[in-house]
């Protein structure tokens, strides 16, 4: 179907066991090899085990202090106890190998870089925030804090359209790839070759020859098994730009475990995409994996398009010490408005700034809500400022459902899962499970109000450890859609009572209790 795809650009599927698994399987002992050198450095303190071993008794009193008084949540503090108190010494070490990492403060500094730059792209507009206040005044607060503490302003004149499903999406994004101009910038979390992608590669090597700058970030677990390393190289020879953000190594360090989980496509600076939905087959039912792949994606058009853009760019330049002509896709304000109703405040979430903007637009939408609150997420593991939001919003008279997968892509997962069903489902929080297949949506929905929609999970890694994105709409014809969708999917599903939360095998919930004592850290 798309033979102009250069043959070139392959996985290497016949090769599957010697260069795909061989890769891996390289890192693999070159991290193993790494642990043995540090066995070999211990096993000849040996005659000194005794001394060594009361120092790191002192250590680990001083740093369970630490840790107990340190600022952050929780449930990773409990995590670190139970590891650095049942195992003193590979605990201690372990917890001063994550902490200490130069890497993650040198990604630190150039991203502080990277938003000082995009700051005044960003500005928020005094006349939206006093409109804002007069036709919606609950949504101020939560507009305030972004501009303050995740800098993305909050947008009049931008119109949504919502996907449910990722087919939806795949169509109407090739339409809109097929009209760019001059730019088109792409981020995201998988790609795998199939027809989703191969039909954008198509599209983007033709753009290039009609004189369109074209930009691919992918994350750098693709690395591992989907993409061959050599993939940017192959892309360049088209005249695509494409870099790999946090290529796997085989190195000990914490900085791999900061993926890029974002999904974002900017084109010309006008449209943009952002949702679920990743460059592979599964997310538009080509392939089956796990039953019917339920996602969702929005587009939107207007000066929201700015927020994406400049999302995009502070992640790209990331791994670029070379200077960004960032006024060169800035669109002005007056040849992006759209007159339609509603406000739109697109938003990035970071693990290295300490704010976890992702969980606090989830938390004040549960916090604000009335009468509902309407979730779909494949992952549920929660922190317990979340549990207490979600049982708190249904004792006090809110509906509170959520849809999560029936066939689960990850098997911990969902035992991990099934611990929080029996600490939510007792104080009122419905739970439904969807029968055809797999959840991979990420939305949120409130009061015929208000609603998010993006890429960030119920779940540690989404929350605390991921790059990711999402867009809060409050007030514009897009919630009725997303509460739409929302019902249309629950008739697939099945609720689960107490009574199924007793009958689940008791080695399974015994597998989820353990697992919940690591899972901030998984």
């Amino acid at each position: 179907m798309h033979e102009s795809v250069d043959r070139t650009i392959k996985r290497g599927k016949k090769g599957f066991a010697r260069v795909v698994f061989g890769r891996s399987a390289l890192i693999l002992v070159l991290i193993l090899l790494q642990f043995v050198g540090l066995w070999l450095l211990f096993s000849r303190l040996e005659n000194y085990i005794a001394y060594v071993y009361g120092i790191f008794l002192v250590v680990v009193l001083l740093l369970v202090v630490h840790i107990i008084n340190k600022d952050s949540n929780p449930a990773f503090k409990i995590a670190w106890l139970v590891l650095i108190m049942g195992l003193p010494v590979v605990g201690t070490l372990f917890y001063f190998f994550v902490t200490g990492q130069v890497g993650v403060r040198l990604l630190q500094d150039r991203l502080r870089k990277n938003l000082v730059e995009t700051r005044k792209y960003l500005r928020q507009e005094d006349s939206v925030l006093e409109s804002l206040e007069r036709e919606d005044p609950e949504s101020l607060g939560l507009a305030v804090y972004m501009n303050n503490y995740g800098g993305y302003p909050i947008y009049r004149n931008s119109e949504v359209t919502y996907f449910p499903l990722g087919e939806n999406k795949f169509e109407e994004m090739l339409r809109q790839l097929e009209e760019a101009k001059k730019f088109i910038f792409l981020e995201y979390f998988i790609v795998d070759e199939g027809e989703m992608w191969n039909a954008v590669l198509d599209i983007l090597r033709r753009k290039v020859k009609e004189g369109v700058e074209v930009r691919f970030l992918y994350d750098g677990l693709c690395t591992l098994k989907l993409l061959p390393v050599s993939y940017p190289k192959q892309l360049l020879a088209y005249g695509i730009q494409c870099r790999v953000f946090s290529p796997l190594r085989p190195a000990l360090s914490t900085v791999q475990n900061n993926r890029d989980h974002r999904k974002i496509l900017v084109i010309d600076g006008h449209t943009a995409f952002t949702g679920g939905v990743n460059l592979a087959d599964e997310y538009i039912n080509r392939v089956d994996r796990f039953g019917h792949w339920k996602d969702t994606a929005i587009m939107v058009k207007g000066e929201a398009v700015t927020s994406f853009t400049m999302m995009f760019l502070q992640m790209w330049n990331l791994s670029s010490m070379s200077p960004e002509a960032y006024q060169r896709y800035i669109v002005p304000p007056e040849q992006l408005r759209r007159p339609v109703p509603g406000y739109v405040m697109p938003y990035g979430d970071s693990p290295l700034d300490n704010e976890l903007v992702g969980s606090m637009v989830y938390m004040d939408i549960i916090n604000r809500a009335k009468k509902y609150v309407h979730i779909c997420t494949p992952y549920l593991v929660l922190d317990n400022e979340m549990v207490t939001a979600l049982r708190f919003a249904a004792k006090r008279g809110v509906e509170v459902q959520l849809i999560l997968p029936h066939h689960p892509d990850k098997k911990y997962a969902y035992l991990l899962a099934r611990v929080f069903y029996e600490e939510l489902i007792p104080h009122g929080v419905q739970i439904y499970e969807y029968l055809p297949g797999f959840v991979h949506a990420k939305s949120f929905v409130s009061d015929d109000r208000c609603c998010t929609v993006g890429t960030i999970n119920l779940d540690f890694r989404s929350l605390y450890l991921h790059f990711e994105c999402g867009t809060y709409m409050t007030l514009g014809s897009v919630v009725a859609d997303v509460e739409r969708d929302f019902q249309e999917t629950k008739k697939k599903c099945r609720r689960i009572t107490e009574a199924d939360c007793k009958a689940y095998p008791w080695w399974k919930r015994m597998l989820g209790y353990l697992l919940r004592v690591i899972a901030p850290q998984m």
